[in-house]
């Protein structure tokens, strides 16, 4: 039995980052019945930073998937079931008595979790319970307690997939998480439900005829709310967006934010952009007013380097940095991400073009790697991009400040004594007050507008 019990092996969804607790399915990349090889990628999922692609760990035959597409998942739980020899003779289902120790398999290790360790424990075995016994006495053998995840068996069918035991009296009905989840959300108790299933199992039909029972008709009165509600949409707030809105929140109440603006004549800015797009050295890369922008806070920094640092609070230690990690913000479809050039301040400009480049483009297609989000330093927001003018950015959690930049216009401005249409644009730089005074954020800002204003400083400061 302890060899049909290998047979059938169960992917649990891993911990893809550092401490995340759930992802959300986006897509499965294989159907019941597909075949499938070690390494072979099954699914795509969303974590509170990034869309992850997950590789399954076997080789063998795709028996069925456990949650469908658009299920919130915890770290640990079963999502995938696979037959490891679906050319071998069809196999008993796995007994539901915990296989002895030193017989249990080893399930492959992945980041973020380990392999449960074996029970010692046994229950004694239980007959599935028929639908149409549903009714019947309880068995009043007394059962062994599970514990945590270690009693978790191999199951009759879906192994952890399923709440064991069921049909006992005081013990949970057998039915799928979906299943469990839908008689949550129309308010049915599986424990008075009557299953259909094999071996006891309560179906989504159980669950639907259980409420079928038509409502009583509601007043001409009261129907004047729902037509109200008609006119609104609920959309769960789950993955990036999830994250972003908690990070902001513990960023903003946890970090003293100070908030510095400046406007500046970025005119001779411009005007490289274009002359850089015309040079060789430049030829197929991608140029704009961020490119200089980057470059400029990249030298700002590089001549005041205190600004580069970190707060640890537990610890109670300003933590300097001799690195810049050049985080931009990004505006996807799962909400704003904020992915990091690692080490940019050692990149020339042509290569910090072609960074910028590619983390943008992979932001937005969704496959930021989780390595690409780590350990940001200090960030860019282009606000400009939407017309903006100017905002009071939020740090990213962990790092020292934040440089907005604003829209660039043509204004009249005072040039050499005269008004005349210049290209002008309003920065901002958010810094955490605990580590950068007054004075330090004030020196940062001005450097920057003062490179923007006379690029050639470029060639002097940096």
């Amino acid at each position: 039995m302890a060899a049909e019990a290998q047979r059938y092996r169960e992917f649990r969804m891993p911990d893809v980052g550092e401490g995340l607790t759930e992802a959300e399915i986006l897509k499965w990349l294989v159907r019941p019945g597909d075949t499938v090889a070690d390494g072979q990628v099954v699914v795509e999922v969303e974590t509170a930073k990034a869309a992850v692609e997950l590789p399954i760990p076997y080789d063998g035959e795709v028996r069925e998937l456990l949650f469908e597409e658009g299920t919130t998942v915890d770290v640990g739980m079963p999502i995938i079931r696979i037959d490891t020899d679906p050319s071998g003779a069809p196999a008993e289902e796995p007994s539901e008595e915990p296989a002895k120790a030193g017989t249990a398999s080893r399930e492959p290790v992945l980041v973020g979790y380990g392999v449960s360790q074996a029970s010692t424990k046994r229950r004694p075995r239980k007959a599935a319970v028929p639908a149409q016994q549903a009714g019947a006495q309880p068995d009043t053998q007394p059962s062994a307690q599970p514990s945590a995840r270690s009693e978790a068996q191999p199951g009759a069918h879906l192994g952890e997939a399923y709440a064991r035991p069921g049909g006992a009296a005081g013990e949970r009905p057998l039915a799928k998480p979906p299943v469990r989840k839908l008689a949550k959300d129309l308010g049915v108790d599986l424990s008075a439900v009557i299953p259909s299933g094999p071996d006891g199992v309560v179906t989504r039909e159980d669950v639907h005829a259980a409420v079928r029972p038509e409502p009583e008709p509601v007043p001409v009165a009261e129907a004047e709310p729902a037509a109200a509600d008609a006119r609104e949409r609920r959309v769960p707030v789950k993955g990036v967006r999830k994250a972003t809105a908690q990070a902001m929140v513990a960023s903003a109440f946890t970090a003293p934010h100070v908030t510095e603006f400046v406007t500046v004549d970025v005119t001779r800015t411009v005007r490289m952009v274009e002359r850089l797009r015309k040079d060789p050295d430049m030829e197929g890369l991608r140029v704009n007013s961020l490119l200089l922008v980057a470059k400029a806070l990249l030298v700002a920094i590089r001549r005041n380097p205190d600004v580069n640092a970190a707060w640890d609070e537990e610890r109670q230690e300003i933590v300097h940095k001799d690195y810049v990690n050049l985080g931009i913000a990004a505006a996807t479809p799962r909400g704003l991400i904020v992915p990091n050039v690692k080490d940019a301040g050692a990149k020339s400009l042509p290569e910090l073009s072609v960074a910028l480049t590619e983390l943008v483009a992979t932001a937005r297609e969704g496959k930021t790697s989780l390595a690409d989000m780590r350990d940001g330093t200090v960030t860019i927001t282009n606000i400009g991009v939407f017309g903006i003018d100017t905002g009071t950015p939020i740090l990213t959690p962990g790092e020292s400040a934040i440089l907005a930049l604003g829209a660039i216009r043509e204004r009249p401005w005072v040039h050499k004594g005269k008004v005349t249409p210049r290209h002008v644009t309003t920065l901002a730089l958010s810094f955490d007050h605990r580590l950068v005074d007054g004075e330090l954020g004030s020196r940062v800002l001005a450097d920057v507008a003062a490179v923007l204003e006379r690029p050639k400083r470029l060639l002097t400061w940096g």
